[in-house]
């Protein structure tokens, strides 16, 4: 054993080389004691490899692989075949998180835009196949991937910090939202030619921020003291929960109303109604999620989880067959909300506790899959040049515009211009929403549901989205990255490290009510 480690601390010796400092990137250190082979340091040096652990870790992962492969061919045959669909689909989920772990370990970037130019590339390289047969599985796939989104959302919503600072929450969360969803859709209905119905539809979903980029890079922010003294990375993280949760419900609304074959009275009424009845509906699922199962049981993680989860698909299937589609989201994000609430009086901290740790290990599954299969919805020749041009020029003037919004809205949150700027850098972000619901248009469209207009243009205009939202996140995600990364240093204050708090919260004396 001393032996063993003996060796692998001589292969560990620091080095300069550019080589060796991007394998330690992407073959982290393990510090706790661990068996190896004798023959391994010296056969497989680390960092030029990884450690025996995390060889054997990936080894059994790639066994489960293929015995789950063996076992599906016996029962489904050729769907899981050399050429069958469903093992190409594998294989596109597989290589998008492969290659969005690559780059993020190069370029530290998102791994979701390497995600997303996979899913683009396996489509117009003709390497995945989807026909009619698995589209349900599809759609039913990126269902699930957007209650993993909302749940988190809501677990992650903390009811101290909205309480002592729901007005700059609010402002934050919804001033910019409003300001730039109006911004697309005046421009989309006049750049892109988009009816109004469907300009909104769009800016409803473009205006969302992602959590995807925002929170890690304003974590790794947090950690360094950046902001932490006025509470702004918390401040943020609660103004971009509030941002997704109005984004996802407004667009389901006005997706239901676009299809729906009542009359625009019911529309209207159905609207507010659906609203009430997601919260009301959430808020009762997470109190009872507090009582059920009792807090001192064996299995308390694991039978939270199953019922916030199980309850949130159910919420979200259920509110799209009988036509409220904006209570579903709505019911997901306040459940998660109530329950992390409750569970906070009984010990658990919010957002790290146990059953969020789940849906955050879940959510590792589910981004390849929600971010290739959007991406591979899209033709590249079948585009049309005018609308990638144009969608371009909008979605750059709302960003603008966006920023903009953002910096006034922040007069009276008690920050100096700097931070107000961070703020607006922050919010341009675009990723997980729009790669969600980018393709519920279509969906609904190649299913056989319509508007009343000629199909030939509910398909044209239903592709526009699906075009806008992935063209937003090519866009905007590596650029609010970037933009973060660079300037949070550079805007906000450092508090030193010995000062920083384990669990930020905004001081009370930075913002104002």
């Amino acid at each position: 054993m001393e032996q063993n480690l003996q060796q692998t601390d001589e292969a560990e010796q620091p080095s300069t080389k550019w080589w060796h400092k991007f394998c330690l990137r992407c073959h982290e250190r393990d510090s706790t004691p661990s068996w190896q082979p004798s023959w391994w340091a010296r056969t497989f040096p680390f960092p030029l490899f990884p450690t025996y652990r995390q060889s054997a870790q990936r080894l059994c992962i790639l066994m489960f692989f293929f015995l789950i492969w063996g076992i599906a061919y016996v029962e489904l045959g050729d769907a899981v075949a050399a050429n069958g669909e469903l093992l190409s689909m594998t294989i596109l989920v597989i290589s998008a998180y492969l290659i969005g772990w690559l780059w993020l370990k190069i370029t530290t970037l998102p791994a979701l835009i390497a995600m997303l130019v996979t899913g683009i590339a396996f489509q117009n390289l003709n390497l995945v196949h989807m026909t009619n047969e698995y589209r349900k599985l599809n759609q039913d796939l990126r269902k699930v991937a957007l209650v993993i989104i909302l749940m988190r959302a809501g677990l992650g919503l903390n009811a101290n910090i909205l309480k002592k600072h729901y007005v700059a929450v609010l402002q934050l969360g919804l001033i910019p939202w409003l300001v730039e969803n109006f911004a697309i859709a005046i421009l989309s209905h006049y750049l892109l030619g988009l009816p109004w119905m469907w300009s909104f539809l769009l800016g409803s979903m473009i205006a969302s921020v992602s959590p995807a980029v925002v929170v890690p890079c304003l974590f790794r922010l947090r950690d360094a003291g950046y902001g932490v003294a006025k509470g702004i990375p918390t401040l943020l993280l609660a103004a971009a929960a509030i941002d997704d949760s109005i984004s996802v419900a407004v667009f389901a609304i006005i997706l239901n109303a676009l299809f729906s074959t009542g009359s625009a009275t019911y529309n209207i009424i159905v609207g507010p109604l659906s609203i009430i009845a997601g919260i009301g509906f959430g808020a009762l699922w997470g109190t009872i999620a507090s009582i059920i199962p009792e807090k001192g049981d064996t299995y308390v993680v694991p039978l939270r989880f199953l019922f916030l989860f199980f309850g949130g698909l159910f919420a979200l299937f259920i509110s799209s067959l009988i036509g409220w589609s904006g209570a579903g989201p709505l019911a997901i994000v306040s459940s998660g909300f109530t329950a992390a609430y409750f569970w906070e009086k009984q010990g658990w901290v919010v957002n790290k506790n146990p059953v969020s740790n789940i849906f955050r290990i879940l959510w590792i599954f589910f981004e390849p899959i929600l971010f290739a299969f959007t991406g591979a919805q899209i033709t590249i020749s079948a585009l049309d040049p005018d609308i990638i041009k144009m969608g371009a020029i909008c979605l750059i003037a709302c960003l603008l515009i966006r920023m903009v919004a953002t910096f006034l809205v922040s007069f009276g949150c008690g920050l100096n211009n700097k931070e107000k700027l961070f703020i607006g850098v922050t919010w341009l972000a675009k990723a997980t929403v729009q790669a969600a619901l980018g393709p519920a248009a279509l969906d609904l469209v190649n299913n056989g549901q319509t508007t009343g207009l000629p199909p030939l243009d509910e398909e044209k205009f239903a592709k526009t989205i699906l075009a806008m939202s992935v063209l937003s996140v090519v866009l905007s995600a590596p650029l609010g990255a970037i933009l973060i990364v660079i300037t949070g240093p550079r805007l906000l204050s450092r508090t030193p490290a010995s000062k920083t708090p384990n669990e930020v919260e905004p001081n009370t004396t930075s913002i104002a009510l």
